[in-house]
């Protein structure tokens, strides 16, 4: 990754995607090359931890997307309105050119009593509801998050609430960025991307391959260890930790290169195995988080 205190030029350039695109929207909008777009972000069944993720941002930060990207029309969290108003500000978009951003499952049980965002009306709004009515209508439909592109930990078994991906309940193209929570360079380069050039290319499941082109274990700088057949026996050693069942090897996604907390640590940095958060399947298919003696002999 770095030699001498010197960034690998293709790492820098990558590092840097997200900032770059969002400050060229940012530019255009100012110059009138672009108009901006408005913004839903709803929030399902889940822990809002996408939305909590975005707000501690940085280059770009989350005053980008609000003041200078988007109108951003509606958040659960973050709307000042309630009740009827709310609702009414929330479904006000329909019928004009808006970007639907999406965190947490589908829950579907009872027809998706399970999960009620709001009145309209006098009448419940489910997030089933509010999903469908909404994606069939977006220019652009984004995925945010595990519980959002696959299910995710909302999901998980037992699933009680009958929890699914957004892309289940609607008949459309939904762009994907899987993470438990989605780191926000990965929403705001793919939003900038949308309004500057339309879709970014996907691969196969709809990732955007600005972000999801790499494994974790082809850019770890824990890599050399595995190699030479050196591996972690316990939490905090600084060797590989494959064997303490690390999901580096099987999820795609840049955490090497971008790191977080304004790009400054993150789990194998800081002596943890990568759990796959970031991978379809997560969490049951990811189980167990740490593992011991996973690829040694049994001692008789």
């Amino acid at each position: 990754m770095s030699n001498g205190g010197i960034t690998c030029p293709e790492y820098k350039e990558r590092l840097n995607t997200a900032a770059r695109l969002v400050d060229t929207a940012k530019t255009q909008i100012r110059q009138g090359v672009l108009r901006k777009k408005n913004l839903v972000w709803l929030e399902l069944t889940g822990c809002s931890g996408n939305i909590i993720s975005l707000l501690d941002g940085s280059n770009p930060d989350f005053k980008y997307l609000i003041s200078q990207m988007t109108h951003f029309i509606f958040n659960n969290s973050l709307s000042a309105s309630e009740g009827q108003n709310a609702m009414e500000q929330l479904f006000s978009v329909i019928g004009s050119d808006y970007i639907l951003a999406v965190e947490g499952a589908v829950a579907t049980k009872n027809n998706g009593l399970y999960n009620i965002i709001g009145r309209l009306n006098g009448k419940p709004v489910t997030a089933l509801e509010a999903v469908k009515t909404l994606g069939e209508k977006a220019a652009f439909v984004i995925a945010i998050g595990a519980c959002a592109t696959h299910g995710g930990v909302s999901a998980a078994r037992p699933n009680p609430a009958e929890c699914v991906s957004v892309q289940r309940v609607l008949d459309r193209k939904v762009i994907k960025l899987p993470g438990c929570p989605c780191h926000p360079d990965w929403f705001m380069g793919t939003l900038a991307h949308i309004l500057l050039y339309g879709e970014p290319q996907l691969d196969s499941m709809d990732r955007p391959l600005l972000f999801y082109s790499t494994l974790i274990h082809d850019r770890c700088p824990r890599r050399s260890y595995f190699d030479k057949g050196i591996f972690a026996e316990k939490l905090g050693d600084k060797t590989c930790m494959f064997k303490l069942g690390c999901r580096g090897p099987v999820t795609r996604i840049d955490c090497p290169i971008r790191q977080w907390n304004e790009y400054v640590n993150w789990p194998i940095k800081d002596d943890t195995p990568c759990i796959g958060c970031a991978q379809f399947g997560f969490p049951d298919a990811m189980e167990p988080f740490i593992s011991y003696n996973t690829t040694r002999e049994v001692e008789r």
